[in-house]
């Protein structure tokens, strides 16, 4: 079978089923004896094995088939969820991703998992043989092998079922010898049967059928959980139908269903109900699903569209205001409101939950926490927080350096914490939220926080300050201090952190995305690290303003203030330009003389200056005159220019011409 066109989709799916298995794991080392943890992780495992099976990953099919084997024995409490049962089955899931993502990468998932699978088999064979009970044995006698030409995608389907209890059907349906309509008859069998399970095979083909191609009766193979009686008298209810013939069957040997009957003895008739009242609503749920998978470059391809659209909408404003022709201003301003609500849409559809790059916390947190024999809780809060799949692809990264700081710098080893009258089991909370045109990512931990007085003297130590201007800094502000490249406080080397690099790419990543972090911290109570990061990084709201004949944008998100100053308002100190801003001295650029912007011989410059906020710290920019505000599209400045400093990108505006786009982090620095 051709399974290229189906590659995506078991992607996607098998990063689901890993991350749930992830996810339920953790939750079962806390809820042991909790049996409805077990049967998700189990389903998704045979899920992730049916899959894999269809697409010929033989690796990943016997691996799960080893996990399934030991989590059915928790299910039939045969072996109890321990530490080192946890610790395998986190084990199969590194080596499942690893597969996936090889696979991802265009090879063929193949991976030596003959030690894993060794180890999951000690598991499995620890536990002595139980005989088989003879009402068991009734029902596997009654199981009648049959041989119909499935295809492997229709096997596998079948076999998945019969594993969750769900029966398979061999049906007959006859219809009378003078039936003028068998299509209609036959259509309306199967819209019975498919009310109550799932047709799986029909001979003759479906469309045949429909179409009274067969003489009188055609074959079904039939899935359902649904009593067969019912079943038949239902469909003996429509009209010309003269018999139904129905029979359980199985699609594998009886010594195979033999087998599994030993592995699963314990599994009661309440058990298969429950199965099977699972299984039935995942598919009621998925029968009423609204949702489909669009590939993430078709979405860009839409906004990059879209762009093209608000470059065109904004030349169209420009002329509509020359001519003045009543009938095309009203048509182009109803162009500018569904093209609102169009971008609104457009950029909803690039919002993803930051849930996709919380989850990977909790696992890492508790092998954390293991190495350096601490106990930490990590609680999860807003993670349906939506963000831009831009800056989703770029934040894990600075999450990762910040949660392991925490855990390493921050929680205190137990012994510690207990002596400080805390109790021994330290809290990190990771927590996202909306606040405005931005995302606020926050990690708080109730630990030592921050040594004031050491970051104050390790700065003075590495030179970034002297002992007068440390002396003067609150300690906010020496918090901060971390924060600068080659800065540790940690007394030895580990391989979790002490070498000063991991905090400062933080920063700059974080910078680089528009955003900013802060740092707030209690000695003996804990910090708190905030993160501020930008909506969206396509279409962004600034302010147009004009230096000589060149039109430059800002982004809003940067600016304080817009004023207008005297000369005698522009002072100097240690051969700087500055001015007094509420109290404040600011200092001045001149965007001009900062990109060496060419004289168009103007005489008269007014001085209008944009007061630009990064964190605690003011700059004033210096520009000719100020245009408005506007959205624009940002587009890259491509690889030709690479990096040009203070230009974070360009645009198109109404009239046709180009803009540069400001970096107002650039010129703070």
């Amino acid at each position: 079978m051709e399974t290229n066109q189906y590659l995506d989709v078991f992607l996607d799916e098998s990063r689901e089923h890993l991350q749930a298995i992830n996810d339920h794991t953790l939750t079962l080392e806390k809820e042991p004896q909790n049996l409805e943890i077990v049967n998700e992780i189990f389903r998704s495992a045979h899920t992730l094995k049916g899959m894999a099976a269809t697409m010929g990953y033989q690796d990943i099919t016997s691996l799960t088939h080893k996990m399934e084997n030991v989590l059915d024995m928790i299910r039939d409490n045969k072996l109890n969820a321990t530490t080192e049962v946890i610790d395998i089955i986190f084990a199969s899931v590194d080596y499942l991703e690893d597969m996936v993502e090889d696979i991802s990468n265009g090879n063929d998932g193949k991976k030596d998992v003959r030690q894993l699978v060794e180890r999951l088999d000690r598991f499995e064979k620890g536990e002595a043989a139980v005989t088989l009970e003879p009402e068991v044995e009734k029902t596997v006698q009654d199981i009648v092998e049959v041989s119909v030409d499935l295809d492997e995608f229709q096997t596998t389907i079948v076999q998945q079922a019969e594993e969750q209890g769900i029966l398979a059907y061999q049906m007959v349906v006859k219809l009378s010898e003078d039936s003028i309509l068998k299509g209609a008859r036959a259509y309306m069998v199967f819209e019975t049967l498919e009310g109550k399970g799932d047709i799986i095979k029909s001979i003759p083909e479906t469309e045949d059928i429909e179409e009274g191609n067969f003489d009188s009766s055609f074959e079904l193979i039939y899935l359902s959980n649904e009593d067969p009686e019912e079943i038949k008298k239902e469909i003996l209810k429509i009209s010309e139908i003269n018999n139904v013939d129905i029979q359980a069957v199985s699609f594998k040997s009886v010594d195979d269903i033999q087998e599994e009957v030993v592995q699963n003895e314990d599994l009661t008739e309440s058990k298969v109900e429950e199965k099977v009242s699972d299984t039935a609503v995942a598919n009621q749920q998925t029968s009423t699903s609204k949702t489909i998978r669009v590939n993430l470059e078709r979405i860009d391809d839409l906004l990059n569209l879209f762009e093209e659209v608000v470059i065109d909408q904004s030349r169209l404003n420009v002329l509509s205001d020359g001519i003045g022709n009543q009938e095309l201003t009203e048509t182009v301003e109803h162009m500018n409101r569904v093209s609102s609500d169009m971008q609104s849409l457009i950029l909803a559809m690039r919002m993803v939950p930051v849930e996709q790059v919380f989850n990977r916390f909790p696992r890492m947190v508790r092998g954390l926490a293991r190495d350096l024999n601490k106990k930490i809780n990590l609680e999860i809060l807003g993670a349906d927080t939506e963000l831009d799949r831009t800056v989703i692809d770029e934040i894990g990264d600075p999450l990762v350096h910040l949660i392991r700081n925490s855990v390493d710098h921050g929680i205190e080893l137990p012994e510690v914490r207990k002596a400080a009258g805390k109790p021994e089991e330290g809290n990190i909370i990771l927590r996202a939220f909306h606040s405005g045109n931005h995302v606020f990512i926050e990690i708080e931990d109730d630990g030592a926080g921050i040594n004031i007085e050491k970051v104050r003297n390790k700065a003075v130590q590495n030179g970034l300050l002297t002992k007068s201007e440390a002396a003067k800094l609150s300690d906010d502000e020496v918090s901060q201090l971390i924060l600068e490249s080659g800065f540790s406080t940690a007394e030895k080397v580990s391989s979790i952190s002490g070498r000063g690099v991991g905090m400062d790419v933080v920063k700059s990543k974080i910078e680089s995305l528009g955003g900013s972090i802060s740092i707030v911290s209690r000695q003996g109570q804990g910090s708190i690290f905030s993160i501020q990061l930008p909506l969206t990084l396509s279409i962004i709201s600034t302010l147009l303003v004009k230096s000589q004949e060149e039109t430059y944008a800002i982004p809003l998100s940067s600016i304080i203030e817009t004023v207008l100053l005297n000369e005698d308002q522009i002072m100097t100190a240690h051969g700087q330009k500055v001015m007094d801003f509420r109290g404040q001295t600011v200092p001045l650029l001149d965007l001009q003389e900062i990109l060496e912007i060419p004289d168009a011989g103007q005489t008269e410059k007014q001085n209008a200056v944009v007061v630009l906020k990064k964190g605690d710290k003011l700059t004033g920019l210096i520009v000719d005159t100020f245009i408005g505000q506007q959205e624009l599209v940002l587009k890259s400045l491509g690889d030709y220019l690479g990096d040009v400093f203070a230009i974070s990108g360009a645009t198109i505006l109404g009239d046709g011409q180009v803009a540069l786009i400001i970096d107002p982090n650039a010129l703070i620095k």
